[in-house]
């Protein structure tokens, strides 16, 4: 539903994922919304570059969030909550709704 207002699909993707879970690497969205990895990174960078993101390195693995001194940072938030309100349950089961820790060893 932002696609127009941030400018592509892709940077509508990355700000609902950091909005679901506060922090992301490109290679994990890139992953989930089969998305081309170059296309992640690029929009990440431009947000970072704006200052709305700040990165920083976990090891090997350059992990995004979001930068406290964005002033606009809850009026972006604002919006994020306000279109992900609206999203179809399908799409946050698929996308938003990921299991954090494995099943148990004998569960189906």
């Amino acid at each position: 539903m932002l696609e127009k207002l941030f400018g592509s699909k892709t940077a509508e993707i990355v700000l609902m994922y950091l909005f679901v879970f506060q922090e992301g690497y490109p290679t994990e969205i890139s992953r989930i919304f089969s998305i081309p990895l170059n296309m992640i990174q690029k929009q990440l960078f431009k947000f970072e570059e704006g200052g709305m993101l700040v990165s920083r390195l976990r090891g090997k693995v350059r992990i995004y969030q979001w930068n406290p001194r964005y002033p606009f940072l809850n009026e972006v938030k604002k919006l994020l909550e306000r279109n992900f309100e609206y999203l179809p349950e399908f799409i946050k089961e698929k996308y938003y709704r990921q299991r954090t820790r494995p099943r148990r060893r004998d569960k189906k």
